[in-house]
């Protein structure tokens, strides 16, 4: 008998169980070696426990201080798939030479093996994108007529950029998913609550009624709620935000996918079937499929390819340590609408959509040189999707830039324009978008200028950069403005 040990991103049917049943294992120093959210506590320990209430007898959960302790307990060798860190895999390794583990298969938890993205990337000097969600699309046979893409282009991109519509609240959308709790939701509230009372755990941000689903039911019935109701309005404002929309019309299938739920084959697929059956527009069914089969398992396989090292680049030298306020996700302490809203998203969900993460948090902090290693580590814990192996390329080398190009060609950083063109935050705020200098200046346009002066000598050589960079040349009051971000330090704007 050799059972199968599952990790908690493992979850979804498609990670074999065998016919001698899994283990389970809620590690406790797992949850405390980080202040994670409170909210992402939450949902790993109701998963995990869900899924041993549905094996039942073909499930073993053990409540220990380590994995190894865990595996010592259960007295007989298991078999694992790759896990999802370079943390996990050391311990693996360790507990196959010792004989702990007997195996360790691929994961069936991305659409293309390790191996297979290795042979793909071989000795290419760059790898884009575009040109692997181009092998994903053609590979998986997935909206594509022959060898080229369903519609004449392999990317709706420009057709998905409009602002948000004006003088509406929220997008005329059906809500998304929203699963009840039940009493397990019940147990693990009443464990978190103890443990944070004895001193045990130190989440951050704060509890609520769990949004995200955390069983293969659920995970079915948000993918059907998205694909049936909220898919069509996708596409065009996926870029775009709204105060009172904190959702829009995004799927809030990352923590189902992240916890091996869903496989992201059948997602795509369940997608694109909507498109074929002429339920959904090309633009929108595109725009989704690019995010799962294209950028997820993209940075999935960069975690893997760049190595361990890579979260620690720095290539534009960012020190500045994150301050108290944006740290503990201080969001009434921030009058810059924007940037209160967002931190008061990862506040109150631990989640907030792609846009507000790298437009607004990301380019705070590339303005400000936050530490990217140390930002890194913020998006991983206060993030309820967020995990070792999803934000190294997506805080250090998309958001940050600070891989010095290595995955994206410029950095993601803008002023206070483009807030105000893809959000409603600019209205009611007390800062101008239109200003750089005085106390109503915006803090995005300054920090923008001042980013721009601070790096010129690291992004001379980006040819996408060499406009800005010039322009900054034309600002009679550059001086004045980097002064005065100077001075602004580390205070919520």
């Amino acid at each position: 008998m050799t059972k199968r040990w599952l990790f908690a991103d493992q979850l979804g049917p498609h990670f074999d169980v065998g016919r001698d049943g899994v283990l389970l294992v809620e590690s406790r120093r797992a949850l405390t070696q980080r202040p994670f959210h409170r909210q992402k506590l939450h949902l790993v320990l109701s998963a995990l426990r869900h899924r041993a209430a549905e094996l039942g007898d073909s499930a073993v959960l053990l409540r220990t201080d380590t994995y190894t302790e865990a595996l010592r307990e259960l007295g007989e060798p298991v078999r694992v798939h790759e896990p999802t860190s370079y943390a996990a895999e050391r311990l693996v390794q360790r507990l196959l030479e010792s004989g702990i583990v007997e195996s360790v298969d691929p994961t069936p938890g991305y659409s293309l093996a390790r191996t297979e993205f290795a042979r793909w990337a071989g000795d290419r000097r760059q790898l884009r994108m575009e040109d692997f969600y181009r092998f994903q699309r053609q590979r998986l046979d997935l909206l594509v007529e022959g060898d080229r893409p369903v519609g004449g282009r392999w990317s709706f991109d420009e057709d998905n950029r409009e602002p948000p519509p004006r003088g509406v609240d929220h997008l005329d959308v059906p809500p998304p998913y929203r699963p009840r709790e039940d009493d397990i939701d019940a147990e693990v509230r009443d464990d978190l609550d103890r443990w944070t009372r004895d001193g045990v755990i130190s989440p951050v941000g704060d509890d609520g009624p769990r949004v995200f689903a955390v069983t293969r039911r659920e995970a079915l019935a948000a993918l059907d709620r998205f694909v049936t109701h909220r898919l069509g309005a996708f596409g065009p404002h996926e870029d775009a935000m709204l105060r009172g929309d904190w959702a829009m019309a995004h799927s809030l299938l990352s923590v189902p996918l992240n916890l091996g739920l869903l496989d992201p084959v059948e997602v795509v697929d369940r997608a694109a079937q909507a498109y074929h059956d002429g339920d959904v527009p090309l633009a929108s069914v595109e725009g989704f499929v690019r995010q799962v089969i294209g950028w997820r398992e993209y940075v999935w396989h960069l975690y893997w390819h760049f190595g361990p090292t890579y979260r620690r680049r720095n290539a534009l030298q960012a020190r500045t340590p994150l301050p108290d306020w944006f740290d503990h996700l201080d969001a009434d302490a921030v009058e810059a609408a924007c940037l209160h809203d967002a931190l008061e998203g990862v506040r109150d969900r631990g989640w907030v959509h792609h846009i507000p993460r790298l437009m607004v948090l990301g380019n705070w902090a590339a303005q400000r040189g936050y530490d990217p290693d140390a930002l890194t580590e913020w998006f991983q814990s206060r993030f309820v999707d967020g995990y070792d192996w999803v934000m190294p390329a997506n805080v250090v080398g998309m958001s940050q830039h600070a891989d010095g190009g290595a995955m994206a060609t410029k950095p993601y950083v803008s002023g206070g324009a483009y807030l105000n063109r893809m959000s409603d935050h600019c209205g009611g705020c007390r800062y101008d978008p239109k200003k750089r200098v005085g106390d109503d200046a915006c803090p995005f346009t300054a920090g923008y200028w001042a980013y721009l002066d601070r790096n010129a000598g690291r992004l001379e050589g980006n040819h996408r950069m060499a406009r800005p960079l010039q322009q900054r040349h034309r600002l009679a009051d550059l001086a004045q403005v980097v002064e005065q971000e100077r001075q602004r330090g580390d205070a919520p704007p």
